[in-house]
Formats: structure tokens, C-alpha cells, sequence
């Protein structure tokens, strides 16, 4: 689920009363925040709200406080066994992932996570990573919403998950809410680059992120029609364009996330 999902919609983990609102709300996966949504004097009200919503058998993904943060240990301890995947913040040493006993989705959002991207994708308990856009923009002084600024950062986090066998990386939030067209941008940006799937902070967001992130029946037509065409995995024509084996894995890969959305 947490490798071919689209849509994960963070919850402050202090407001129970919206953890069942946000797993009604269509989104793939729901991301209990433990973090940033947190302050410091809320945060063992929340973990204990986010540990009894995970053992009354609900499924959430967790973002815990980051490595080195008083709350880390705590977290984890309370979450690890019972989360479908623990989210990790500040992700930039693979020791620290490899000696966490869950699925672990890195949150890379510091210029280390970047540069140590393949490193940090490639530990054992990694599924698929996710890019941090504010942090990291943060760090370096860039303008969080420039495609421009941010794309060498989003492309090297493309290139770690693909080297490790990784699922293709979940982009960063759109902290845009009373104007759809910078999600529209930001999806399509996402997308050009190899990103199938995206943090969202509010339920409005998560039904044009699915959207986004769904084979199109043109796609998927295309799809169908080129793999017909395959007899025995030789190189053929369809349409005037030669179909060979990258061709036919970008078929196969298709349909395969098209099966996943129906």
C-alpha cells in the first residue's frame, strides 16, 4: 500500500477527533504527525492518542519526532510495532533507518539527505522515500514553492529511489489552500520529474492528487494497445514509434498502477 499510494494526508496526532475524518476522506493513506504539528508540550498527549487509534487496528502511517529530538525514542517505541510504516523526519543516516524495526519512509529535507540520498534509500527497512520541499528549501534560503530551485534536489531523490530499487519517491506539501492552481503546478511538475505521490495537509487536496497520479484512459489505452502488439518480446512498430523493452516496461508500469487504482 505505502510503495503504490498517491495520496497521504497528514493529522495532527493531538486531534483525534480528526483521525477518523481523514481516513473517510479518500486519501490513500493517512499520516498520524506526531512532528511538526505538535507542539512540545502536547507531544506525549498525542503519541498516546496516535497509539490507541493504532491498536484499536486502524491503519495510519506515523510521522515521529526526528532522530536526535527528545521525543524520538519514545515515539518509535510507541509506534513501531502497530504503524504501517514509520514516517522519519530529517532522514540523512541509514544506521539510524536500519535499527528501526518497522517499514520506514524517510522524509528528505536537509542538504545531508540529499546528498546521501542512494545511502539513505538504499538501507533495509527503506520502502520508498518522500521529499521534505519546506524544510530543505529553508536550509538553503530558496523559495519553497520554485520548481526551478528545488528541481536538481527533487530529481536526485528520483534517481537514489530508483538506484535502490526503491518505489518512486512522494513529493512534498502544497501549503497553498484557498487556490487550486499551485497544487495543479505542483502535481504537474511532480509528475514530469518521476514522483507518484504527494504529502497533503488537507482532505480538499487529496481527491486532485488521486486524480493526478491516475493512468488516464489515453495512458492506459496506449498501454494496452503496445504490450497487443508484443509477441515474443522482440522489437515491433505501434502508431509509427518503435516498441522495444523500455517501451514495453513503461506499458507493464501503466497498467500496473492503474490495476492498484481501480
Amino acid at each position: 500500500m505505502v510503495a503504490s499510494a498517491r495520496s497521504f494526508l497528514f493529522v495532527p496526532g493531538h486531534r483525534p477527533d480528526r483521525f477518523a475524518k481523514a481516513a473517510a476522506s479518500g486519501c490513500d493513506v493517512v499520516v498520524l504527525d506526531l512532528e511538526d504539528a505538535v507542539g512540545a508540550d502536547s507531544k506525549a498527549e498525542a503519541r498516546q492518542h496516535v497509539r490507541s487509534w493504532l491498536a484499536a487496528g486502524h491503519p495510519a502511517v506515523v510521522r515521529i519526532n526526528a532522530p536526535g529530538t527528545p521525543w524520538f525514542t519514545d515515539d518509535l517505541a510507541a509506534v513501531a510495532d502497530h504503524a504501517t510504516a514509520v514516517m522519519v523526519p530529517k532522514a540523512e543516516d541509514p544506521a539510524v533507518l536500519d535499527a528501526i524495526p518497522a517499514l520506514v519512509i524517510p522524509l528528505i529535507e536537509t542538504a545531508l539527505g540529499i546528498t546521501r540520498a542512494v545511502d539513505v534509500c538504499a538501507a533495509a527497512s527503506v520502502v520508498r522515500p518522500a521529499f521534505g520541499s519546506i524544510d530543505l528549501a529553508a536550509q538553503l534560503g530558496l523559495d519553497p514553492t520554485s520548481h526551478t530551485a528545488l528541481q536538481h534536489a527533487r530529481s536526485t531523490l528520483v534517481l537514489a529511489a530508483a538506484t535502490t530499487g526503491r518505489a518512486a519517491p512522494i513529493d512534498g506539501v502544497t501549503t497553498t489552500l484557498d487556490n487550486p492552481e499551485p497544487l495543479h503546478a505542483d502535481l504537474a511538475h511532480a509528475i514530469e520529474l518521476g514522483y507518484t505521490g504527494k504529502l497533503c495537509i488537507h482532505p480538499h487536496q487529496t481527491a486532485p492528487v488521486n486524480t493526478a497520479f491516475t493512468p488516464t484512459p489515453t495512458e492506459i489505452h496506449w498501454a494496452t494497445e503496445v504490450l497487443a502488439c508484443v509477441t515474443d518480446g522482440s522489437v515491433t512498430v505501434h502508431n509509427g514509434h518503435m516498441v522495444d523493452r523500455p517501451v514495453i516496461l513503461r506499458a507493464q508500469t501503466i497498467l500496473a498502477r492503474a490495476r492498484y487504482r481501480s
